[in-house]
Order: structure tokens, then C-alpha cells, then sequence
């Protein structure tokens, strides 16, 4: 069982940058693939951007050029790094790991077996 907990939403400004972190606990992390999902007020959750057990990347066209996925595999911590915020971005944001082992990037929600708790992140304009 793969436990996940994110950590470093926040208020900022339009224009800004915040740092996005998931711990993982109980499974292993290096073998699998992650990703960053948001969901807005009154909408649906959307993926934001996912990364492999190599170190592949993808990206919504939304935030593609302002948002970069990482990992960490020695402190089993995947990273969102978001830059230029827009109030658009403003969602709460929830990292997710796939069931399987070694498997490719994915964007569907229904390819992640463990979720995280949610962070907040409120863009101002």
C-alpha cells in the first residue's frame, strides 16, 4: 500500500511560483509512475502533468512551459515545480502513483491506483 502526502500549497500572486511535494511511503517508488492532478471549484479533477519510472515527461497544454514534474528517488518525493501562476491555476492539487510497476506516463485517472490528500493553491490576481 502506497501512502502519499503533499505539501507547499499556498496563497500567491499572479505571476508567481510555488513548489508542489509528495512524499511516498509504503511502496515502491522508483518503479512506478506519478502524477499531478488539480481540481477547481465546481469542476472536474484534470491532469496536470506525469511522470515514468525514468524519468519521462508529459504535460497538460495548459501549463506546459510554466509547471515542471520531478522525482526524487533516494527521498521518494515527486515535485511540481509551478512558475507564471495564473489565477486560472488556482485548484487544489493532488498527486497520485499507478498501480502497476514500470508502466508508461499516463494522463487517466483510472491508471492511478493511490491518491494523496490535496493541496491547496490560490492564484490572486
Amino acid at each position: 500500500q502506497v501512502q502519499l502526502v503533499e505539501s507547499g500549497g499556498g496563497l500567491v500572486q499572479a505571476g508567481g511560483s510555488l513548489r508542489l511535494s509528495c512524499a511516498a511511503s509504503g511502496g515502491t517508488f522508483s518503479s512506478r509512475g506519478m502524477g499531478w492532478f488539480r481540481q477547481a471549484p465546481g469542476k472536474e479533477r484534470e491532469f496536470v502533468a506525469a511522470i515514468n519510472w525514468i524519468g519521462r515527461t508529459y504535460y497538460a497544454d495548459s501549463v506546459k512551459g510554466r509547471f515542471t514534474i520531478s522525482r526524487d528517488n533516494v527521498k521518494n518525493t515527486l515535485y511540481l515545480q509551478m512558475n507564471t501562476l495564473k489565477p486560472e491555476d488556482t485548484a487544489v492539487y493532488y498527486c497520485a502513483a499507478q498501480g502497476g510497476l514500470y508502466s508508461g506516463i499516463q494522463e487517466r485517472e483510472r491508471e492511478y491506483s493511490y491518491w494523496g490528500q490535496g493541496t491547496q493553491v490560490s492564484i490572486s490576481s
